[in-house]
């Protein structure tokens, strides 16, 4: 069976998207093919969010803040935003798949010591690693026919439609 592919989507691709796509393509190589793309991409991949996935032997050091522009053509059986910025932003995606909306907190804006940091970013990389495996364990499982909406019957109560 050939593998499904996903994109993340969020407004910088320089965290949230990154560690998704890190984890998805680390943990379920054999079932899905991960990409990232941000609606207005950062120069670099945020350094926390480099260091905190090392924590879970999974390196995004080599991978790039892209845009839009860089996946277009590719065919996608989902596209899963983020944060609630790329989901008002992007809310087609011209190159087919399903749309769900994931927000969790931009773990960049955190505030305080360098650990109080760490510790956001942690936090987020877990929910994300958590919850985003799930749906793609969800989606392998029970792949949706003609005509599903996508709605929490099948996906649970943590994702909505976007």
């Amino acid at each position: 069976m050939a593998r499904r592919r996903v994109l993340f989507l969020c407004t910088g691709n320089s965290c949230r998207s990154q560690m998704a796509e890190g984890l998805v393509n680390a943990h379920l190589p054999g079932q899905w093919q991960a990409f990232s793309a941000g609606t207005r991409p950062a120069g670099q991949v945020h350094e926390l969010a480099t260091r905190v996935m090392a924590e879970l032997g999974v390196d995004i050091g080599p991978q790039i803040p892209k845009s839009l522009d860089a996946l277009r053509g590719v065919d996608l059986d989902l596209v899963i935003t983020l944060c609630d910025s790329a989901a008002q932003e992007c809310p087609l995606w011209p190159g087919g798949g399903q749309r769900v909306h994931m927000a969790f907190p931009d773990p960049a804006e955190a505030t305080g010591s360098e650990e109080q940091r760490i510790a956001k970013f942690r936090s987020v990389r877990d929910a994300i690693h958590l919850q985003v495996l799930e749906l793609l364990g969800q989606y392998v499982a029970h792949p949706p026919g003609p005509g599903t909406d996508g709605n929490d019957r099948r996906t649970g109560a943590f994702v909505r439609r976007a």
